[in-house]
This record gives C-alpha cells, structure tokens and sequence, in this order.
C-alpha cells in the first residue's frame, strides 16, 4: 500500500471518529430540542404478525403483516439466554454499558480498515446501531449512513433501556426471505421456539442476520456451515464455550429446508381473528398438543374417505364449556374436500342423536323405566310410519335395548308421548336451536333427524350427560363470552344419569380401541352425515363425517364410518380418564321383576297409533331417493364402488330390475347391493312376490 493511499485511509478513519466526537457533542448539549425535532421512527417496530395461542400460552397459528413478512412478538425471557450471551459476545461485548456507539469498537474498526487496505472488517456497529438501521432502512453503505446510524442510537439509548433494546432487535433483525425476528427464524428453520436452542443453532442464529440472504440454509447451504462455524470459534477463542462442545456443534448439520409455521385450528383461529380483530395477541381455549394429534387423525384418515369426503370433530371439557380441540376438516387446505368449510358449525341433519334426550324426556314423565318392554314392529302414526335403519324389526324389547340399538319405532312412540314441542323446549334449555323445515311446524320426524343441528351445539346439549342434566354453554376463545353453565336443565339428574347409563353398555364398534365411553351414533336421511357423540364422567367429543356438499354417500353410517374415528379420537387425545358418576341420592334402580304392573310394558297414550302388517305395504325403494345423483368413484382409475339399495314394504322375495335387466337372483333381503357398469343415468326398479314394483332414476358419478 502506497504512503498516499495509506494517509487517505486514515484521514477517512479519523473523519468518522471525529464525525462521532461532533455528532455526540450536538447530542449532548441539544438532545432535548434534536429528540423533539427529529425523533427516531420506533413506532414502525410496532407492526408485528398476529398470533393466535392455545390455553398454555403455545403457538397454535400467526399471520404475517400486511407486507407479508413473519415478525413474530418476543420477549427476552421467551428467548434462550445462551444464545443471548452468545450474540452480545459476537455483536457487541460492551453493550450493557455504551451509550448507544461503542468507541473502542469504532477505534479497533478504523485500525482494521487501515490495515486491510480499506476493506471493512469490522463495521464497529453496536446493537443499538443496527436496531437504527432496522427501523431506518437505507440502501447504501456510506460514512454519511453510519453517522446517521451514530445518531440514531444515542436517541435510542435515550428513550429506551437495555432490554427493550435488546427486544427490540430481536424482534426486527432479518433471518433469510421473508423471515424476520428470533422466533420467526428458530420455527422456520428449526421447528421450535427459540426458549432452547442447541449450540449449533444459536450460533446459526447469531451469524444469519449480517447477511440473511447469503446464509439462507436453505439456499446457501455451505456459507451458512461457514457463518456459523465462524461464531463458534470466535466463542471459542474467547472462551465462553468449552472447546469440546465446540467441535460437537460444529459437527452438526444446518437445516436444508425451511419449515411451515404453525399452523393449527385454521377454522377458530380465523374466527377469532375477524371476531376479536383489535387484539394483536388472542389466547385461546384450545390445546395445541390434543389439537396436533386429532388433525394428524383427520389427516390419516382421509385417505380412506372418499375423494370428497370431509370430517370434523369437536372436544369439550363438558364441566367447563371449554373447547380443547376443533376440527372442521380433514384439512383447510384440501381444495377438494372443501377444507376451507368449518363443518364444527355447519348445519346438518342429526340423524339418532337426538333420541337420548326423547328417552330422558319419557324417563322424567315416569313413563318408562330402562328395563320397561316396548314395541318395536310396524306402526302408523296418522301416515309417519317410521322403519329402522336396516329395515327390519326386534318384536318386543326393552328400553334399554331400544336406545342402545337406536330403533326406530319405539324411539317415535315415547316422541308421541312427550311431544315434539317439548322435545325443541328441552334443547332450547342447552343453548339449542333446531333448524326446522320453513313454514312447518315440529313433527314427529325430529325425532329421527327431522331438523338441522351443528356438532357444535350437539357437543353442548350432550353436556348435560356430565353435568347432571344441565348443559355448560361451550366456548373457545373466538369471542367474549366466557363460558357458562345454562340456568335450565335440559334434563332431570335421575333421567340423565339413566340415560348416561344406558349409552355407556353400548358396544364399541368392531375393530375400535376398547375406550370406556358412553356413546350414541346417528345417520341422516339419504347417508348424507355420519355422527358419533361420547363422553366419559367429563369430556364430550363429537365426530361428523360426510361430504361438505350435503351429496349422498353409500354405505355411510354412524356406527361403520364415524363410530370408530370416534374411539380412535378418545384414545389420541390422552385425556385422564373420569368415571361416570354414582347414581343420584334416592335413584332406585329395579329389574323387570320387582317393576309395577304400569311399567312392564309401554303401550302409549294415543289409541290413534296402530300396528300394521309390513307386507301389506307396496314395496318403497327409500334409498337412493328419486332423481339422486350419487359418487361411486373410488378415488383412482378402478371400477366403481356398489350402490347400497334400501327397501321398504312389499312381500319378499325382491327381484332388483336395472336398466331392463333382471340382476341375481330373487331375495328376501330389504338391503340390495348393485355396481353399475358405468357413470350416468340409470332405472332401478324392484318387485315384490306379489308382482308390485317401485322405481326410482338415479345418475351415478364417478367422481
């Protein structure tokens, strides 16, 4: 280096300490009229993502600013301190006590400027510096920028203590992309909140924010093995860290690709964001760990749903009304499920979950006891008559077995008895609204699924089954109400532990995990939705499953498709298990044999109800309804899935006519199973021994 070119490079050096001497001088004697004039613009940093919490304070969902960057709020004691100690030691070793511009660094930079020949070393930039950069954003890399900077940081220092400095920084400083802020950079590229780093990724961390984009791990793979290699044997050399750990962490790989951030409980944390819109922060009711595994569940479990298929679920402490998990799809995502659709709140036909409060309804009017025996044949109640869900009937049974095999007829027997009105009453009491049918009034087919109703509010009612009879209003945090236990109960204590009781001796479905819940199931008119709703002594979680589309899908129903996601849905949640609670002070259960004369047998109160014979009946083909368009596709390119027909009435043997042509051989069977030879519209027709026949025309999809 020539004597000239040296004696500019320190007269350049010397302008800038001198600049610092100048500018701190002005500072000085005119910060309070400098500070007035021309404050540093902090309020910029106030702009951060919005974040969406579970119950425990953990990331289920943020979002990014309106510019679309990731900066995620932070707080020093969120962060770990090793990396904190590791920054100031590599960044600025003085920073607890400079005012803001550090003159030895500014000393030791020029030095090194001189000597590399003018090429910069060391910048000689404080913490507080580059916060002013951050905040201040200037493209050039000048002496005029660096004074800037100089000035900028005593204003900082003046307005601000260490630790929000420090906060601050943290919060603003780039890590790669559109990735800004400590915590940003440790879930993006390492999946976990920056409370615990490893040395290799504190150090990683630390080395990121001089050149973000030219240490992208996930771009740049070899500079970042370099940046952070440098970290560490700068620690090293001023022996923070034992020499062992350092070869250790410098052993161990950068991340290759950059993760999603949370993302969990889309549905509710899009609610809660429209709906509680001024809060930069909102915490929810939800855990993210129960949260995780039932959306993995969903997730798995949409691969053997239909291509269109969706689910949702719901889990409720039902003491507290307080929601732990809501899913409302296999995915928000999945375009072709619709995922973007929360079904948690969409409005469906219940099919039998209703029916244990009509049971509870008749157990408080004293009109039947468990082990009452009822009827369960063909009746006619003035032109409703019901049938089972397999078409066929069990004679006499008890009320017991009625409930727990969800049959029909003896269902809409006691619903004659209490009424319709009452029934809409009595859920009206748990916080629930049935949609009814417009301009019709409440008729005996709301007892079998007549009306429409949301898991949501099907989750509350089921409550009452752990609250004695009384409903605990269900809440998660999207809005301001805090949860509540309804005034009325929706049952009586004794009525709701009778039926508590009974659902608890149903069958899990074959094939579940063997979990100790009560349970009811329910199917929709046209295996539109599949419903499942448990609870043990004091959970309840609800399971819907169907197409968003409200399209019919063959071979759905609450015991084969929703039952088991049910119990599979117990079991990953890893709740402690509640017993059901002891039977109500003065309950007296009794067999059949020591029961009074009245309550034998039911026989009903309206003489109006009459037994017919079935086979007096033409036949009725009840599924697929007429003009049905219905999706046999299999998801690939196979052939096409059977079409379950349902039969009602007639005489048998049945004899199923497609299209012209005759199918198989008569049978006596009410459930027929037809594969089209191909998609589009077709005839089916059935006809009974008698030669009477039914027909319906369907198009069948195969998508």
């Amino acid at each position: 280096m020539t004597m000239s070119r040296r004696t500019r490079l320190w007269r350049l050096a010397a302008g800038g300490l001198g600049g610092f001497v100048l500018i701190a001088g002005l500072v000085v004697f005119g910060l309070e009229r400098a500070d007035r004039a021309y404050p540093p613009p902090l309020d910029m940093a106030a702009e951060v993502s919005r974040e969406v919490l579970d119950r425990n304070g953990k990331l289920l969902r943020a979002y990014t600013t309106p510019e679309g960057v990731w900066r995620l709020p932070v707080t020093l004691d969120a962060v770990d301190p090793d990396y904190i100690n590791m920054l100031l030691a590599y960044e600025d070793r003085r920073f607890r006590t400079h005012w803001g511009v550090d003159p030895v660094a500014l000393v030791r930079a020029a030095v090194q400027f001189v000597v590399n020949g003018g090429r910069i070393v060391s910048g000689g930039s404080t913490i507080t510096m580059q916060l002013a950069r951050l905040i201040e954003p200037r493209a050039e890399r000048s002496l005029s920028a660096k004074l800037r900077q100089m000035a900028r940081a005593l204003q900082i220092e003046r307005r601000l203590g260490k630790d929000e400095i420090l906060s601050l920084y943290l919060t603003l400083a780039p890590y790669g992309g559109n990735l800004e802020g400590i915590r940003a950079a440790s879930l993006a590229w390492f999946g976990r909140e920056p409370r615990k780093l490893s040395l290799s990724q504190a150090a990683l961390l630390v080395a990121l924010p001089q050149s973000p984009e030219a240490r992208r791990p996930d771009r740049r793979r070899a500079q970042a093995l370099l940046a952070r290699n440098r970290v560490l044997a700068r620690m090293k050399d001023a022996g923070l860290i034992p020499e062992s750990e350092i070869a250790r962490a410098s052993a161990a790989q950068v991340p290759g690709r950059r993760l999603a951030m949370p993302d969990l409980a889309a549905h509710t944390a899009d609610l809660a964001i429209r709906q509680r819109s001024d809060e930069q922060t909102t915490t929810l009711t939800l855990d993210s760990d129960i949260q995780q595994r039932l959306e993995t569940l969903a997730t798995e479990t949409a691969g053997r749903l239909g291509t269109r298929q969706s689910l949702a679920m719901v889990l409720a402490d039902g003491r507290t009304g307080e929601v732990l998990a809501s899913v409302g799809s296999t995915g928000h995502l999945d375009a072709g499920r619709a995922g973007a659709i929360d079904m948690t709140h969409a409005v469906r036909s219940p099919g039998s979950t209703l029916k244990p409060f009509i049971y509870g309804l008749a157990f408080e009017d004293a009109l039947v006891v468990p082990e009452t025996l009822i009827d369960d044949t063909p009746a006619d109640f003035s032109g409703y008559r019901p049938r089972n869900f397999d078409r066929g009937y069990m004679g006499e049974v008890s009320i017991r077995q009625a409930l727990q095999f969800s049959l029909n007829v003896p269902a809409v027997r006691l619903l004659e008895a209490v009424g319709p009105q009452r029934l809409l009453a009595r859920l009206r009491r748990g916080g629930t609204r049935l949609d009814l049918p417009p301009g019709g009034a409440p008729g005996l087919a709301i007892g079998l699924g007549g009306a429409g109703i949301s898991l949501r509010d099907l989750v509350q009612l089921y409550t009452a089954f752990v609250n004695n009879g009384t409903a605990q209003s269900l809440n998660d945090g999207t809005g301001p109400v805090a949860p509540k236990q309804l005034e009325q109960p929706v049952l009586a204590a004794d009525a709701s532990w009778r039926v508590a009781e009974i659902l608890s001796g149903v069958s899990a479905p074959q094939g579940a995990p063997r979990v100790a819940i009560a349970y009811k199931t329910g199917t929709s008119y046209g295996y539109r939705d599949a419903w499942a709703i448990g609870f043990d002594g004091r959970y309840v979680l609800g399971v819907w499953v169907g197409r968003p589309d409200a399209a019919p899908v063959p071979g759905l129903s609450g015991i084969e498709t929703a039952a088991p996601l049910l119990f599979e849905a117990f079991v990953r949640a890893g709740l402690e298990r509640v017993d059901f609670p002891a039977p109500p002070a003065g309950l007296v259960v009794r067999s059949r044999r020591s029961l009074p004369h009245a309550l034998k047998r039911y026989r009903g109160r309206d003489a109006a109800i009459s037994t017919v014979a079935d086979g007096s009946l033409p036949p009725q083909i009840v599924y697929p309804p007429q003009n049905a368009r219905v999706a046999l596709g299999s998801g690939g390119s196979g052939p096409l899935m059977p079409l379950v027909i349902k039969l009602q009435g007639g005489a048998g043997p049945y004899r199923l006519i497609a299209n012209g042509r005759a199918l198989s051989k008569p049978t006596r069977r009410r459930v027929l199973n037809w594969t089209p030879d191909s998609p589009g519209a077709s005839t089916l027709t059935v006809m009974d021994a008698e030669g009477r026949a039914a027909s319906v025309n369907v198009f069948i999809d195969a998508n």
